[in-house]
């Protein structure tokens, strides 16, 4: 409302006025919609039964052992003494699975190459999205982003620079070469399914208007304006191909969470909740209350498995 009265103020609220109020608040709706479904998501997995544990070792919480792969079961009389866990040494695990799929790197190396390509320029575009935010309030603080410009204007220039151009061509040629990699590769393609496809290839098409756009403005100057007018809640007075990046990269920014890709959100329950919990089930522990809690929970899809199925009426009547 603030936003529509000042417009209104300043006299700009015409039929152009009002498509960029539209994207403007699309823009914002993207942002939040992005977060506000990937913190659903994420509370959505903290609710649910407990999962059957892997407890596959080596766990790098097991303070002094993770990396042999040892236990406090190596304690004799270990329930009689207090655990000593190290949450960094299972925090440091964690991100080298973020970050850097390491397990993807250890165990499918050729594949690694095209997967991390497309994720490490995610990681840059996200660092050149925070950049172009930080260029808009300089900009707004009257100061101008640009080389040779102080040390501040110019380190946030270059890195804009690089983060962007590196970003979208990375995500461009990752994306494109695992939708070709799924098509090519059997044993791959038998278990894609045609979402798989069509997420590669709409993160493609986001990426590739994205750089036909950076060839017009390769400093990212024209950007980061938009970014200063957003923060003064200013109309963007975006057109043609802008318009299409915006919408397309907004459509893919609240898909993301309710799809496959939303993998980011369960890394952590996958890895703290499944792989590595090896939390003691002792008598009236949380994890025996867990338990008994998941013992309580029926199916509510019907399954083929003979301990699910009721008996059939021939075979009650034998």
């Amino acid at each position: 409302m603030f936003l529509f009265t000042g417009w209104i103020s300043r006299g700009i609220l015409n039929r152009r006025g009002i498509v960029d109020l539209v994207l403007e608040a699309f823009i914002c709706l993207a942002v939040v919609g992005f977060i506000v479904l990937s913190l659903g998501k994420a509370f959505k997995y903290a609710k649910m039964p407990m999962h059957t544990r892997w407890e596959l070792y080596p766990v790098p919480k097991e303070k002094g052992r993770g990396e042999y792969g040892g236990s406090y079961y190596e304690e004799h009389l270990w329930w009689q003494k207090p655990r000593e866990t190290s949450f960094m040494g299972e925090l440091v695990d964690m991100l080298k699975e973020m970050l850097f799929i390491k397990k993807l790197f250890d165990n499918q190396r050729p594949l690694w190459w095209l997967s991390y390509a497309m994720h490490l320029g995610i990681y840059l575009l996200i660092a050149w999205a925070l950049l172009l935010f930080l260029g808009g309030l300089t900009v707004n603080s009257g100061v101008e982003v640009a080389a040779g410009n102080g040390i501040w204007p110019s380190l946030l220039f270059y890195l804009t620079c690089l983060c962007g151009g590196a970003g979208g061509v990375l995500v461009a040629f990752g994306s494109l070469s695992l939708f070709f990699k799924r098509l090519g590769d059997a044993s791959l393609r038998i278990y894609s399914n045609p979402q798989d496809y069509f997420n590669l290839l709409f993160i493609f098409v986001v990426a590739v208007t994205g750089l036909v756009l950076w060839s017009g403005d390769p400093v990212f100057d024209g950007a980061r304006q938009m970014a200063a007018a957003l923060l003064r809640f200013e109309p963007l007075a975006m057109e043609g191909l802008v318009i299409w990046h915006v919408v397309l990269l907004g459509c893919l920014l609240i898909y993301i969470p309710v799809s496959k890709m939303s993998h980011y959100v369960g890394k952590y329950f996958s890895f703290h909740k499944v792989l590595w919990d090896n939390e003691p089930n002792l008598p009236d522990s949380a994890i025996m209350k867990a338990v008994e809690e998941g013992q309580k929970q029926k199916p509510s899809t019907t399954w083929s498995a003979p301990h699910i199925k009721p008996p059939s009426s021939q075979a009650s009547g034998q």
